[in-house]
């Protein structure tokens, strides 16, 4: 096997991989939709950090990263790269040993060019290399998983605490209402800043809350009386190229307060949402969240199938001591 640098030539095959590990995914996962193409992926030969592995002059594998950025993947002053699901591929039964060789000859760019927070988004089951990864000092981080836009079943619907006569609400709260959700948004952040996820971001205002959104935003909610309790804020896109589907929309935010939880409401939030964006034409629902935040990732496995895994390394800054 030969290790080379990833350069223009190499796109076509790299290319035709990706799409036949995407089509290997959909094999477990088949609600993933049908894909005609992957973004395009010069960028990854444009920036010198990728590399290929070729054997008897075949490409047999790939690995391209976005150039770096500051506070990748929530490491606060650390410079970092991600390798997204379309950024890399291997081919054949050997795939722990290809992507080992490929990861060590990526790493030695990466760490040279000062970047020492590593995130590789894999096919959740694509077992072998996400060993490969583990095998090199990598943890699991986050997840983005998918349902078709069916409703819940009715015995998840059941809300405990009101008896026969529920007298909650659950609405689309309009453009100009948004400023009621200030406080959801800061309460997420708190729980986000907590044991054991440990993300620290600051807080927002109001004209942060407006300006952090897209055309496509929609937020649902439900109040009990004249009290928002609880919201699930939607846009047109996600984390990855799967979630550009036009039959698509995707879950990127969310929140309940505490002393509401476990009572099924946030159950019939999702539901009641999924009934309105069915009768408007979208046939998928995505989310994502971190695997290290255990009230997201209760809930969100019970109702969805995962089918990406993003793994991250943070390098010790030692190490750039190497090169200089």
């Amino acid at each position: 096997m030969k290790i080379e640098d990833f350069n223009h030539s190499h796109i076509d095959m790299a290319v035709a991989i990706a799409m036949e590990n995407y089509e290997e995914e959909r094999k477990h996962v088949p609600i993933l939709p049908k894909m005609d193409k992957i973004p395009e992926i010069s960028h990854f030969a444009d920036n010198q950090l990728g590399v290929v592995a070729e054997e008897e002059g075949r490409l047999i594998g790939f690995l391209g990263a976005f150039s770096p950025r500051e506070d990748a993947f929530g490491t606060t002053n650390v410079l970092g790269t991600f390798s997204p699901i379309h950024g890399h591929g291997v081919i054949g039964t050997d795939k722990d040993r290809i992507y080992s060789r490929l990861y060590q000859a990526a790493a030695d760019k990466w760490v040279k060019a000062g970047i020492l927070s590593h995130a590789v988004a894999f096919y959740t089951h694509d077992k072998e290399a996400l060993k490969s990864f583990y095998y090199n000092g990598f943890g699991l981080r986050c997840i983005d998983a998918i349902r078709i836009m069916e409703e819940l079943p009715a015995a998840d619907l059941k809300v405990e605490g009101y008896g026969d006569k529920e007298t909650l609400a659950y609405l689309e709260v309009e453009r100009e209402d948004w400023s009621s959700l200030l406080d959801f948004h800061n309460q997420l952040i708190y729980h986000l800043g907590s044991s054991p996820s440990f993300m620290k971001f600051p807080k927002i205002n109001n004209d942060q809350l407006y300006h952090r959104t897209s055309e496509t935003t929609r937020y649902f909610a439900v109040k009990d009386g004249e009290q928002l309790i609880a919201y699930i804020k939607v846009e047109s896109e996600g984390e990855n190229f799967i979630t550009l589907n036009p039959g698509m929309l995707n879950i990127c935010g969310a929140y309940c307060l505490p002393q509401y939880r476990g009572r099924g409401i946030y159950q019939k939030l999702l539901s009641y949402m999924i009934s309105i964006l069915k009768k408007e034409g979208y046939s998928l629902l995505g989310v994502d969240c971190e695997s290290f935040n255990p009230t997201a990732r209760g809930f969100w496995l019970k109702y969805f199938t995962e089918y990406t895994h993003s793994v991250v390394r943070r390098i010790d800054d030692k190490a750039i001591q190497i090169f200089n």
